[in-house]
């Protein structure tokens, strides 16, 4: 049962979030509690994620996260990639359906490598120390284009840019980065802690399924109480499986010249889709996160595939 849970935990925890959602809006049994549901979970959300994060980076030694040449290129295409899709996406005139649609794809873009990337790199035959120094780097580029660019993707009416950035860069950047900071202090000085956290690593894996199962409830409320078409719904996850197939191509052809072609397909192919569907619902347009929600499938139909391919070349 527990070998099942765990291999079909992405479907498992899909099919729970959206159907936990229904339960909870339509049974009366939850209607005392339904207004609170909300705010406990955007409260919730940032919590996991940091403790996805900080289990994984205590698994990290900081001695072996040395920057390598794909780092800086993958680096620039993630950031040019952002770039052009916001410009194309603020361009647009204010109600635009393209606008969500952009708005999807750059999430998708701009997002973090997922913090499961490793364990997935590792098993393809590539290196998990240097992709976990890029999903260290990708933390931070996205710690500070995230504030910078979406207040002016999706202004809002009530704060101005200088409040919007800092709002948004308040609750960003600690949650990325802090907890490799605190890794870092756990190694240094409380150093039991730290063994005991680097040795329950692999529970960052039942952190992300609670997650996601989260935060699709979430995506769900937003698709139900939005006008999006079903075209558009459409048009917006193939948006994502475009985001997809396009970082992966160009991860791995600049890891093919670097001679790391897995890792640098992963490391840029790879998304923490879980904070990306929560970034998208949190500062962006709702229809947005049907983006990366559609991400979540493809780049694991992706993964699925190189990983069955790997194990039919050992045969």
């Amino acid at each position: 049962m527990l070998k099942f849970l765990k291999n079909w935990a992405l479907p498992l925890a899909m099919l729970a979030g959206v159907a936990g959602y229904f339960l909870l809006a339509c049974l009366p049994v939850f209607d005392s509690v339904r207004p609170c549901v909300g705010e406990a979970v955007s409260r919730v959300m940032p919590v996991l994620i940091f403790a996805q994060l900080l289990l994984t980076f205590c698994k990290v030694d900081p001695r072996e996260l040395v920057p390598v040449r794909w780092h800086g290129w993958l680096l620039l295409v993630q950031l040019c990639l952002g770039a052009v899709v916001s410009l194309v996406v603020v361009a647009l005139p204010p109600g635009s359906p393209l606008k969500a649609l952009g708005e999807g794809a750059l999430v998708c873009f701009v997002c973090p490598t997922a913090t499961a990337a490793a364990v997935v790199t590792a098993k393809l035959g590539g290196s998990a120390s240097t992709l976990s120094t890029y999903t260290l780097l990708s933390n931070l580029l996205a710690a500070v284009f995230v504030p910078l660019v979406f207040p002016i993707v999706e202004p809002h009416a009530q704060l101005s840019f200088p409040d919007a950035f800092l709002k948004i860069l308040g609750k960003v950047f600690p949650l990325l980065l802090s907890p490799f900071v605190v890794a870092l202090l756990l190694r240094w000085f409380v150093k039991p802690l730290h063994r005991c956290l680097a040795s329950h690593s692999g529970f960052a894996f039942h952190i992300w399924a609670v997650a996601l199962t989260l935060v699709m409830g979430q995506t769900t409320r937003s698709m139900v109480r939005s006008d999006v078409s079903f075209v558009l719904g459409l048009s917006i996850a193939i948006g994502g499986l475009f985001a997809c197939a396009v970082q992966f191509v160009l991860g791995k052809a600049i890891g093919g010249a670097c001679h790391d072609r897995i890792s640098a397909g992963q490391a840029l192919g790879q998304k923490n889709t879980v904070l990306a569907i929560w970034m998208a619902v949190a500062y962006l347009s709702p229809a947005a996160s049907i983006g990366p929600g559609s991400y979540v499938v493809w780049q694991n139909v992706v993964n699925s595939w190189q990983l069955w391919r790997r194990r039919t070349k050992k045969r």
